[in-house]
């Protein structure tokens, strides 16, 4: 009788346990997927004719979502190292892609991709080109540009300005800052004309506060007769920098020449955003972090979180038992910064010891 009842107790158990590893392999997103990065709405459409062949246009697709991936990831200054990558290792850094919409009108076939690539792919990609790429963080921003012409001793900063006029006529999809512009206001521009000779030093505060915005760019362009000083005034999470820039005298009347000059400050305003995102994958700090595994439904939160914070390269499922899960993270940074982002996601934790557990 008392073999008989052991034998029950083992049975419990490994039922128990067998129950706890089914649901961790169920649950656990850590295990089977890495993290990726989806590029979505790739629109492309080509002529329905006799050779027309649909693998080509979605190959073609996969082209413009690594490019448009590239656009939104790495700095200007280091695209030409990634302009040659043949599509055969494209396609293999691709972990899925779906076909959202797809029509034929008037001849012409019309395709709408979404395409995810494999994160850990890509940093490994970068890395070998020795290329830091940053984190894809969008951010909203009020946008001023101002024109003060000191021949004339005018400002311009509504819709007499072209720059004002022109700033969102052609933004691009990978653009990750989406620029606010200031409404046309007689009291912003009033405030701005009285202090027409302490712009450089003007707190600009009462104008942003009316958007509720904390992140800004004034731009403000000096005009004389021989050359354009432009003045950056600079805030990204409350990291304010100022930026002076000489440049050639343009031709605020000339729509194209106006265009180009757009295009350009917008690139060094996203390479600039993207510098305070860069991630350093070249340091791979493993930390291994311990959870109570009585709520599932808390620990596949936790995961999904984990899966979604770009600085994680990789983490998994190390060891669990009746009442804890063990996961090895890799994680691009330090132990202080690993903190520092678990926290803004409601997560923290007990560091005394080597295995930091989950508060």
């Amino acid at each position: 009788m008392k073999y008989i009842f052991q034998s029950l107790k083992l049975r419990k158990l490994y039922i128990f346990f067998l129950f706890h590893a089914v649901l961790n392999i169920f649950f656990s997103t850590g295990i089977t997927h890495a993290k990726t990065f989806s590029i979505n709405d790739i629109e492309l459409s080509t002529p329905f004719k006799i050779n027309f062949d649909k693998n080509k246009i979605i190959d073609e697709g996969f082209v413009q979502a690594f490019n448009q991936l590239i656009l939104s990831t790495v700095q200007s200054k280091d695209h030409q190292k990634l302009k040659k990558i043949p599509l055969n290792q494209i396609k293999s850094m691709i972990e899925t892609f779906s076909i959202k919409e797809e029509k034929f009108v008037n001849e012409f076939y019309y395709i709408k991709l979404n395409v995810s690539f494999n994160k850990k792919v890509i940093f490994d990609l970068l890395e070998k080109k020795n290329i830091f790429p940053s984190l894809p963080v969008k951010k909203d921003i009020i946008f001023i540009p101002i024109i003060v012409d000191q021949n004339e001793n005018q400002i311009k900063m509504f819709s007499d300005n072209i720059i004002y006029n022109q700033w969102n006529s052609n933004t691009k999809q990978f653009e990750l800052l989406n620029y606010i512009l200031p409404t046309e206001d007689l009291e912003d521009l009033n405030l701005i004309k009285k202090n027409i000779k302490n712009l450089e030093n003007f707190e600009f505060k009462e104008i942003v506060k009316k958007y509720n915005l904390e992140n800004y760019i004034i731009s403000i362009f000096f005009i004389d007769s021989d050359q354009t000083r432009l003045l950056n005034k600079i805030s990204f999470d409350n990291k304010k920098t100022l930026k002076n820039n000489l440049i050639k005298n343009i031709d605020f009347n000339n729509n194209s020449e106006i265009d180009k000059f757009v295009r350009n400050l917008k690139v060094t305003f996203e390479d600039y955003w993207k510098s305070q995102n860069e991630i350093n994958t070249s340091v791979k700090l493993p930390l291994t972090i311990s959870v109570e595994n009585s709520n599932i439904i808390k620990i596949f939160q936790l995961e999904e979180k984990l899966s979604s914070i770009e600085l994680i390269y990789d983490f998994n499922i190390h060891k669990f038992d009746n009442k804890n899960n063990v996961y090895k993270i890799i994680f691009n940074g330090t132990p202080d910064k690993f903190i520092e982002v678990m926290k803004n996601n409601n997560y923290e934790f007990d560091t005394v010891n080597k295995i930091w557990v989950m508060k």
